[in-house]
């Protein structure tokens, strides 16, 4: 029978475990943005830290929105807990031209923009295996939706499978234009299991979504 660990050695075992333990959740968050890294905040805002460190949570930007789209965090967490950020499926960036939430903003947390094509809250990424367009059902919502209609979102005929005469009409995203007002997410007809687009704030790893959706729509139903 095996003796009982020594009170050093168990002491010496729980330590270990509870490195592993914050180890492993280390790595979980590196590879997933946080919570705040996710977040969309409003135009002319640059990455997480550059505008954490300038926003001052006055609601300026709140205020001079028309459209009421900025709204304050409302969390739980201190350190973002109401900064302004957008909930895009309730009510998306309508990309003012003059861009009035940046004008407001007393301490250039919001950066100026010289025109709303500079806009980059985020890139939209469309999840192919449950927009109605890539499933055969012809459907242009997010596509007439955007405000930079054939520069942001474009129009992709592709052929279906097994089927010579008709082809699909797919929405495709150019990550180089996107803005990420978040207009196709508002008006995206589908809700169930989820909305087939959605915002990424940050742009590598919405190219690395999209060629990942590329990869399994095309392998699933497509070609």
């Amino acid at each position: 029978m095996a003796g009982k660990a020594a009170p050093g050695e168990r002491g010496f075992r729980a330590q270990a475990a509870i490195a592993a333990v914050a180890a492993s959740a280390a790595a979980a968050m590196a590879a997933a943005p946080s919570r705040a890294d996710a977040a969309i905040r409003p135009p002319g805002a640059r990455d997480e830290g550059d505008f954490a460190a300038r926003c001052i949570r006055c609601g300026r930007c709140m205020e001079a929105c028309p459209y009421q789209a900025i709204h304050a965090d409302a969390g739980l967490n201190a350190a973002t807990a109401g900064m302004p950020l957008l909930d895009v499926r309730a009510q998306a960036c309508r990309l003012c031209e003059d861009l009035p939430c940046i004008a407001a903003c007393p301490t250039e947390a919001l950066h100026a923009l010289t025109s709303r094509e500079e806009v980059r809250m985020g890139v939209a990424v469309i999840r192919r295996d449950v927009c109605l367009a890539v499933r055969g059902m012809r459907c242009e919502v997010c596509y007439r939706a955007c405000p930079l209609i054939d520069s942001a979102i474009a129009i992709e005929l592709r052929p279906r499978r097994g089927d010579s005469t008709h082809a699909l009409f797919e929405p495709i995203v150019n990550v180089e234009a996107c803005t990420g007002c978040g207009l196709c997410v508002q008006r995206c007809p589908v809700s169930d299991p989820v909305v087939a687009v959605e915002i990424v704030r940050d742009k590598a790893r919405a190219v690395a979504r999209i060629e990942e959706e590329q990869a399994r729509s095309f392998a699933g139903f497509d070609a």
